[in-house]
């Protein structure tokens, strides 16, 4: 890259296809998680401001310094429609880095919604906007336009490693990190994990129980549980 990582814009990188992020939008964080392996999973604090909000897309990811979000503003010049901000702070913060009128500048760049590892501020207009945001925190205190940070360079955000246009999903589950290179792949995986588990639902809507489905009396016998009459 020929630039020190820790003060760098890169205005252009690679993108996993729209249909391909679809699929994985649809099946949802807990499928798609569950299709790569139990992973690239963040953190459980990581919640949505609201119930509803979903979103997937590619990640535009934003280094910024504790309590200052010059880099978010700078981030918006390079997004596409369909990125998503996925933000990062070099030091913990809940500061309020993120508001209304930056959600606004967002939405008229096209960006799908945002992942930020510290506070958010402004959540009622945020969400009168149904602009989705996975943060943190909440919290009024506000930032500073001080120091300099990057923009698409490899992050890691609430302990799950983003590289600049992987893809991100993030529902009521919270949120979950595909590698691009292995995007089309998990979404086949959870396509035929989502086949195999409306087999499953029909069996147990029908009385069955998951103990006999998936042969797991055996696992009880070997593990030494008895049944007992009292």
């Amino acid at each position: 890259m020929g630039a020190d990582q820790r003060t760098v814009i890169v205005r252009r990188i690679r993108r996993a296809d729209a249909q391909t992020v679809r699929a994985l939008n649809d099946l949802g964080v807990a499928t798609v998680h569950e299709a790569q392996g139990r992973t690239g999973l963040m953190r459980p604090y990581m919640r949505p401001i609201y119930a509803s909000a979903r979103v997937g897309g590619s990640a535009v990811t934003v280094s910024c310094q504790a309590g200052d979000n010059l880099m978010i503003h700078a981030a918006l010049e390079v997004v596409q429609a369909g990125d998503i901000l996925i933000v990062t702070t070099t030091s913990e913060s809940t500061d309020g880095m993120f508001g209304e009128l930056l959600a606004v500048s967002a939405r008229a760049r096209g960006v799908a919604g945002l992942v930020i590892d510290a506070g958010v501020r402004d959540v009622t207009d945020i969400t009168a906007m149904n602009f989705p945001v996975w943060a943190k925190a909440i919290s009024a205190h506000g930032t500073v336009k001080a120091t300099g940070g990057s923009v698409n360079v490899p992050v890691v955000c609430a302990g799950a490693l983003v590289t600049p246009g992987d893809v991100v999903v993030g529902d009521a589950d919270g949120v979950v990190v595909v590698p691009r290179a292995a995007a089309a792949d998990v979404a086949r995986l959870g396509a035929e994990r989502v086949t195999k588990e409306q087999k499953s639902r029909e069996r147990l809507r029908a009385g069955e129980l998951g103990i006999d489905m998936y042969g797991w009396r055996g696992k009880l016998a070997d593990l030494g549980v008895k049944y007992v009459d009292e």
